[in-house]
């Protein structure tokens, strides 16, 4: 259809008319391309000394690969890969190469983007959906998400987890840890399973992610289990203090597994489980009285708020003071 028709094309169903989107690309290529160029530029400075028997630079630029297409949070980008060539490599018997962080040669995707699609597998998208699923962020094509593709994820998933399952964790040391079960249902088996997690907290303050894996439900074996475990890869010193919700399964295991670890509830469930006690109006303000003991600053602060807590809905409510 040339300038001069008067015939109209009209916008297909599947494309998205986003000049804002069509800008931030444009934008992100010139910036990849400035961010590719500038890392081979400082490469090929760091190996001038290297040269030939003649004196001249071994590794030089040797112009750009083939266009492909990366695929990103805000849809396809291409780009270039930048290229060296090692001119004296043959002599020397082992060939300089130059491999870029930025854009690595295989990439196809960001690792933004990688970490979004187990999110949606686990969101219960079969791995036939995920083309149609990601169209309208990635464009009607979203290559390199096949079913194929996502299949062979899953199985990279897989070694990577068991890998982490298997960690040593000798060297490690928490504090606090947190402990809490998850129930799953996002792929639509008959019954929803139940992921069981640790949190631990260094020393130094820095949250870790210690231990998973399903149970069933929140039983006292499936809490066993997975205590076992993570004292069997080397967590020999037991945490100072523990926290979870009210379920008995966990408490019961902790006893068995780290016997001298303290035990406190979790105020977040505590406070739903206060809450769902009492009437809708009075929750706003008796949620900010719960939160001025659990965020007090010291523990004389604490009790003077847990005072003033039971003065204000002890006459009305039945106020057990924790201790």
């Amino acid at each position: 259809m040339d300038e001069n028709s008067k015939v109209v094309r009209l916008r297909q169903p599947e494309e998205i008319d986003d000049p804002l989107t069509a800008i931030l690309r444009a934008g992100a290529r010139r910036l990849l391309e400035q961010a590719i160029e500038a890392e081979v530029e400082s490469f090929l400075a760091s190996m001038k000394d290297v040269t030939l028997p003649d004196g001249r630079e071994r590794v030089v630029r040797h112009g750009h690969g083939p266009e492909r297409t990366i695929q990103t949070g805000i849809g396809p980008v291409p780009v270039r890969r930048a290229k060296v060539r090692d001119r004296g490599g043959a002599e020397a018997g082992e060939r300089v190469r130059f491999t870029s962080a930025i854009l690595p040669r295989w990439a196809r995707r960001t690792k933004s983007l990688d970490a979004l699609l187990p999110v949606l597998y686990l969101r219960g998208v079969s791995t036939g959906d995920f083309q149609e699923a990601l169209s309208a962020l990635l464009g009607k094509d979203a290559p390199n998400l096949s079913a194929s593709v996502i299949g062979r994820l899953k199985e990279e998933w897989a070694a990577d987890y068991a890998r982490w399952q298997r960690r040593d964790l000798s060297a490690r040391r928490y504090v606090y840890i947190w402990a809490d079960g998850v129930y799953l249902q996002a792929r639509m088996e008959p019954v929803a399973e139940c992921m069981l997690v640790i949190i631990g907290a260094t020393p130094e303050g820095r949250k870790e992610l210690v231990g998973f894996q399903v149970g069933v439900r929140e039983s006292a074996q499936s809490w066993r289990e997975l205590l076992v475990d993570i004292q069997a890869r080397g967590l020999t010193i037991a945490p100072e203090l523990a926290v979870a919700d009210g379920a008995l399964g966990f408490w019961k295991a902790l006893e068995e597994i780290f016997p001298t670890t303290r035990q406190q509830r979790c105020w977040v469930h505590k406070t739903a489980n206060v809450l769902n006690k009492v009437a809708k109006t009075v929750q706003p303000a008796m949620k900010q009285d719960l939160r001025e003991i659990w965020m007090a600053p010291d523990r004389a602060a604490a009790e003077t708020a847990m005072a003033t807590f039971v003065k204000k809905y002890a006459i009305k409510y039945a106020v057990k003071v924790w201790t």
